[in-house]
């Protein structure tokens, strides 16, 4: 099975962080979808994951994984040097999430934001959901 991307499609650096994975992702075992999408939403329903949560999602093997937990599965999967930073994931997740919130609280002001969503290239419109 596929492991699924949710992310914010607005948000500038999560389209970069998308194009990102997809380059370093030679097997395609990511698929995406924005979470304001209808592909996102209903996922975000089928996996029971509350409203509230604005965050990058992995969608693994009936499993959700937010925040830096996400983004570290995620990294571990590249073909990037990227991978080794999974050693994090023996740090608390408190202290993780901590850090990972600074940034996607301030990304919008950071890397600002467009007002739709990322269009996928033909040659990657089948690695999209939605």
């Amino acid at each position: 099975m596929k492991k699924i991307i949710l992310f914010d499609g607005v948000c500038n650096l999560c389209n970069q962080s998308v194009q990102f994975i997809m380059k370093r992702d030679p097997h395609h075992q990511f698929q995406f979808a924005s979470l304001q999408s209808e592909k996102g939403q209903e996922l975000i329903t089928q996996y029971q994951i509350p409203s509230d949560i604005d965050s990058i999602l992995l969608l693994e093997d009936n499993e959700y994984f937010t925040k830096s937990t996400a983004a570290l599965k995620i990294a571990k999967i590249l073909n990037s040097p990227l991978r080794y930073f999974y050693f994090c994931i023996i740090f608390p997740r408190i202290i993780r999430d901590w850090l990972y919130d600074l940034i996607a609280n301030n990304r919008y002001k950071l890397f600002g934001k467009n007002t739709t969503c990322m269009i996928p290239k033909p040659g990657d419109k089948d690695r999209f959901l939605d």
